[in-house]
C-alpha cells in the first residue's frame, strides 16, 4: 500500500514540476519574443492605454494682390443631441433631449429640415448622441446662436471648420472651391484650391496621451505633442478691384443675352493675370455649377480676325508687307472656294494697311499667300498658340494650329479652322507690349508659410523668346491704333475709341462649328471677341474679350469694354482726361460697418450709389461690396442692419451676383435658372423672409437689338 502511494506522489510531483516547467518557458516566450501567437503584445497593450487625439492644421487662405481675402477657413458646428439620460444627473437641469417632438419642430425651421426627419434621428434606440445632418452640419456662427437662444435641453455642438468665400461669385473659376464631405478634411476640387491642394491644407499634428478605462487623460502623465503645421497662404496677381470691374461687365453682358463669355486684364510688362471674369459662373459658397471648366483655359474655339494681328506681323517681320500696297477687296478665289470680306461686295482697291483696319480677309488671304504654310505656322507658334501657356490652373487645352490645304492656309490667316485658348490670346498679346518678347501669364504672386513669412515660391515676369522684331510691333500698333482711332468710322474697331484713355485694339467675330459638322450661320450665332492695349504710348495693360451669341449689336460690346478700360484708367490714374468730382465714375467704399443706418444711406446716396437696406435695424452689421472696393456709380451698395427679420426687397432687373450677394448676407436658400436679368421671383417685394424661404429666382429677357443700317456689322461669314 505504502509502495503505491509512493508511486501515485512521484507521478504528481512529475507532473507539476512538468506543468511547472511549461509555464516557466512561457513565460520566458512571452518577455523575450516580440510577438505571441502573431500579436505584437507591447502595441496591443499600448494601444488598451494610449489615446491619440487629432492637432487639425488651418487650411491656407487665398488672397488677391493686395491681401484682400478671397478665401478662408472660418468656425462652423455640427449640432448633435444627447439621447441617453445618462448624462442627467440631475432631473431639474436635464443634459439630454427629454420633450423630441418639441425639440424637434423647434429645429425643423431653423436647420431646414422637416420635423419628422429630426424625430426620427431623435428616437433611436441605444445611441448616446446622434448628429443631426444634413441640415446640422457645418452650420455657421449666427445659426449655432440662434439655436442655443431655444434653451433646448441635450443639444450640443462639435466645433469644426469649413471653408468660406467672402466675396460669392467672383473670379470663382479661378479660385476654385475646396469643401469637407463627412469624415473627411477639407480638400480642393477645382481651380487654384485643387491645383494646390497639397500646398494649402497643410499637415495635421496630434496628441498622444495616457488614458483611463473610460477614455479619459489619466492625471499627472505626461503627454507628446507633434504641432500641426498650417497651410500655406497664396496670393494671387488678382487686384479685388479691377475683378469687380470684370465681374460688373459680366453682369451686363448676361443681361443683353449670351452663352458664354470671358473677359480677362493683364499687366503688359509681366504677364500677370489682374483680372478675368466669365459667365456661366458659380458662387462657390453654395455650389451652384453647371459647368466646371474655366473659359480662360479651357474653352478652345476659332478666334477670328484678331488672328490678323499674328498674320499680319508675319508678312511685316517676313518684309513681305506694304501698306500703302493696293488690291481688289470683296473676294478672292482658293482652290475650288470663295472667300469673302466681312461685307461680301469690299471697299473697291483699297491698301493693305486699310484692309486691315477694315478687317479685310481677301487682304489676309493674300498676305498668306506670299508667306506660305511653313511660315505662318511658324510664327502662330512662336505667338504661343497651338501649345500650352503654362499658367498655374487645371485642365489647360492645347488648342489646334495646323493647316495644310491653300484653303486652310487662307483660312487660318484670318482665324477660321484654327483654335486657340483666352489665355493664349493674351499671351500673345503681351508681344506688343515688350517689343515683339512674348511673356508668359501666370496668376500667383506669391505662396507664403504663415509661420514664419518666408515665401516659398513668387511669380514673376518669363520672357518665352522675341517673336517679331521691335520695327514690326511698332508697325502694327501703328494699325491698331487705326482700327479703334481713326475719324474713319468704317474702321472695325470704332464702337470701342474712348476720350478718357488711348485704346488700340482688334475685333473679331467667328463662326463656330455645329454638331453637325457645319460652320453656324446667322447674325448672332458667332463668337465675337476684342483684343486690346492700353495706353498706347505706355501700354499698361492688355485686354481680351470673347462672347458667344451675343444676342445684341457689336456696339453693345463696344460700350462694355469701353467702361472697363475706363474704369482701370481711372483707378491706375491712366486716364488721358482731366478727371473733377463731377465726371468721376469711380467711388471708393467707405468701412460702413458700425455706423448708423441714417449717415450710411446718406453718404452711399451723396456718391451717386444705390443703397440696398435689409433689415428694420438702425445700425449697419455688414456690407458689400466691402471696404476700400472701388464701385463705378450707379452701384448698389447692400447695408445689413442690426434685424432679427428681413422683408424681400424689389429684385425685378437685378443682376444674378446681386441677387447672390443679398441671398449670402441673410443666409438664404436660392435657386437661380436662366440668364440676364431678374424677371420672376418666388418671395414678392415686401413678404417676409423666413428661416424656410427658399428664394426660386428666374432670369429671362434676350434683347435683340440691330445697328444704324439695320444689318449686323459682323466682319466674316
Amino acid at each position: 500500500m505504502k509502495k503505491n502511494n509512493i508511486k501515485v506522489n512521484r507521478f504528481t510531483i512529475i507532473c507539476c514540476a512538468l506543468i511547472f516547467t511549461i509555464i516557466i518557458i512561457k513565460l520566458l516566450y512571452v518577455a523575450l519574443s516580440p510577438k505571441v501567437d502573431g500579436i505584437d503584445l507591447k502595441t496591443f497593450a499600448l494601444s488598451r492605454t494610449t489615446a491619440n487625439r487629432t492637432i487639425e492644421a488651418k487650411r491656407g487662405s487665398i488672397y488677391d494682390i493686395n491681401g484682400e481675402t478671397l478665401a478662408q477657413d472660418v468656425r462652423s458646428y455640427t449640432v448633435i443631441a444627447y439621447l441617453s439620460e445618462s448624462r442627467t444627473t440631475n432631473p431639474d437641469k436635464p443634459q439630454h433631449v427629454v420633450d423630441k417632438e418639441m425639440t424637434a419642430e423647434k429645429l425643423a425651421p431653423i436647420l431646414n429640415m422637416s420635423k419628422e426627419a429630426i424625430l426620427k434621428k431623435l428616437q433611436l434606440e441605444g445611441l448616446y448622441q446622434v448628429e443631426l445632418r444634413p441640415g446640422g452640419f457645418n452650420i455657421t456662427e449666427l445659426k449655432k446662436q440662434e439655436i442655443e437662444a431655444l434653451e433646448l435641453p441635450g443639444i450640443d455642438f462639435i466645433k469644426g471648420s469649413k471653408r468660406d468665400y467672402p466675396n460669392g461669385d467672383f473670379a470663382s473659376h479661378i479660385i476654385g472651391y475646396a469643401r469637407k464631405l463627412d469624415g473627411e478634411e477639407i480638400n480642393g476640387e477645382l481651380g487654384i484650391e485643387a491645383k494646390y491642394n497639397s500646398e494649402l491644407k497643410g499637415t495635421d499634428g496630434k496628441v498622444t496621451y495616457q488614458k483611463d478605462a473610460y477614455g479619459y487623460k489619466i492625471a499627472n502623465t505626461p503627454e507628446v505633442r507633434e504641432e500641426a503645421k498650417d497651410g500655406y497662404d497664396i496670393y494671387l496677381t488678382i487686384d479685388n478691384n479691377i475683378q469687380l470691374y470684370l465681374e460688373n461687365a459680366i453682369d451686363k453682358l448676361e443681361s443683353l443675352g449670351m452663352e458664354w463669355a470671358t473677359i480677362t486684364i493683364a499687366d503688359a510688362n509681366t504677364g500677370a493675370i489682374v483680372g478675368s471674369a466669365s459667365s456661366p459662373s458659380f458662387n462657390p459658397n453654395t455650389l451652384n455649377i453647371t459647368n466646371y471648366n474655366n473659359p480662360l483655359t479651357s474653352y478652345a474655339y476659332e478666334p477670328g480676325s484678331t488672328m490678323k494681328i499674328y498674320s499680319f506681323m508675319a508678312a511685316i517681320e517676313e518684309g513681305l508687307y506694304n501698306g500703302s500696297e493696293t488690291y481688289p477687296s470683296g473676294s478672292i478665289p482658293i482652290d475650288n472656294f470663295t472667300i469673302s470680306d466681312w461685307n461680301r461686295k469690299g471697299w473697291g482697291n483699297i491698301s493693305f494697311d486699310t484692309g486691315f483696319t477694315y478687317s479685310s480677309n481677301v487682304a489676309a488671304v493674300l498676305l498668306s499667300k506670299k508667306l506660305g504654310k511653313d511660315k505662318l505656322l511658324e510664327y502662330y507658334r512662336k505667338f504661343g498658340f497651338g501649345e500650352k501657356t503654362g499658367i498655374e490652373l487645371s485642365n489647360e487645352y492645347t488648342g489646334k494650329v495646323s493647316f495644310n490645304y491653300n484653303s486652310e492656309i487662307a483660312s487660318a490667316s484670318f482665324g477660321q479652322g484654327i483654335t486657340t485658348t483666352p489665355v493664349q490670346n493674351i499671351q500673345a498679346l503681351t508681344s506688343i507690349t515688350n517689343g515683339g518678347i512674348v511673356l508668359k501669364p501666370y496668376i500667383i504672386s506669391k505662396i507664403v508659410d504663415p509661420s514664419n513669412g518666408d515665401i516659398i515660391y513668387e511669380g514673376k515676369r518669363t520672357e518665352l523668346g522675341r517673336a517679331v522684331s521691335a520695327s514690326t510691333v511698332e508697325k502694327i500698333i501703328d494699325l491698331l491704333d487705326q482700327t479703334v482711332n481713326s475719324e474713319d468710322t468704317a474702321v472695325t474697331g470704332h464702337k470701342y475709341h474712348t476720350e478718357a484713355v488711348r485704346l488700340i485694339g482688334k475685333t473679331g467675330t467667328a463662326q463656330y462649328t455645329l454638331a453637325s459638322g457645319r460652320y453656324s450661320s446667322g447674325t448672332y450665332n458667332n463668337i465675337r471677341s476684342f483684343a486690346g492695349v492700353f495706353p498706347k504710348d505706355d501700354p499698361k495693360y492688355v485686354i481680351y474679350l470673347s462672347i458667344k451669341r451675343f444676342a445684341t449689336a457689336s456696339n453693345k460690346m463696344g460700350e462694355v469694354v469701353k467702361e472697363v478700360v475706363e474704369s482701370v484708367a481711372k483707378y491706375k490714374n491712366l486716364s488721358d482726361k482731366e478727371s473733377s468730382e463731377d465726371d468721376s465714375k469711380i467711388y471708393t467704399i467707405p468701412k460702413l460697418i458700425n455706423t448708423s443706418l441714417d449717415s450710411a444711406k446718406l453718404a452711399i446716396e451723396k456718391a451717386g450709389l444705390i443703397p440696398i437696406v435689409i433689415g428694420n435695424g438702425n445700425k449697419i452689421v455688414n456690407q458689400y461690396p466691402t471696404k476700400d472696393m472701388t464701385v463705378l456709380k450707379g452701384s448698389k451698395v447692400f447695408l445689413l442692419t442690426n434685424s432679427n427679420t428681413y422683408t424681400m426687397p424689389n429684385i425685378i432687373n437685378w443682376t444674378s451676383n446681386e441677387v447672390i450677394t443679398f441671398a449670402n448676407l441673410i443666409h438664404l436658400s436660392y435657386n437661380i435658372d436662366g440668364y440676364g436679368k431678374v424677371n420672376k421671383t418666388s418671395i414678392q417685394s415686401g413678404e417676409e423672409i423666413t428661416n424656410e424661404s427658399v428664394l426660386e429666382v428666374t432670369l429671362g429677357g434676350t434683347v435683340y437689338e440691330e445697328t444704324e443700317d439695320g444689318n449686323e456689322n459682323s466682319e466674316e461669314d
